[in-house]
């Protein structure tokens, strides 16, 4: 099950970053094409497409790295462990409800589906995720946000 979670995830993200790429070549030949030369010193849609350009061929290779990062997660780890780790299946019980999160170092954010329940991303870098790190089935753990100290508990770990 873990490994179908983060084989979605990483088919997610591959496919982000084909469509980036598209994206990216499309603005760098648009920021280039002569036929969009500045006009007058006031015309900046080469320029601002040039930038357009650099940002998203940017957060390719920053895909790239998180694709590379996801696909090192070593589950046999997080099966192995007693506590909450990279890799972990964590069920978390939060005011009477219980979610389901997947721990990872990247990705946080994104929803997950096992059957017909929802599965949140969580990175390990995040408040919620940083904080669930080390914690066993049965233990409490609070984490701070702006507005308030939130109480979980883990009621199940895989």
């Amino acid at each position: 099950m873990k490994q179908d979670l983060l084989s979605e995830l990483i088919g997610k993200m591959k496919t982000e970053m084909q469509e980036l790429e598209v994206a990216a070549k499309a603005t760098k030949e648009f920021a280039t094409d002569q036929e969009f030369k500045a006009e007058s010193k006031y015309d900046t849609r080469s320029l601002e497409a040039s930038y357009l350009a650099s940002a998203e061929a940017r957060r390719v290779e920053d895909l790239k790295l998180e694709i590379q990062m996801l696909e090192e997660v070593d589950l046999e780890l997080s099966n192995n462990s007693q506590e909450a780790s990279i890799g972990s299946l964590v069920e978390l019980l939060h005011k009477g409800e219980s979610r389901t999160y997947f721990l990872i170092p990247t990705s946080g954010g994104t929803i997950l589906k096992i059957g017909d329940k929802a599965v949140l991303v969580v990175s390990i870098f995040s408040p919620l995720g940083s904080e669930m790190l080390g914690h066993k089935a049965g233990e409490e753990f609070e984490v701070q946000t702006p507005k308030e100290t939130r109480t979980y508990k883990i009621m199940q770990l895989n």
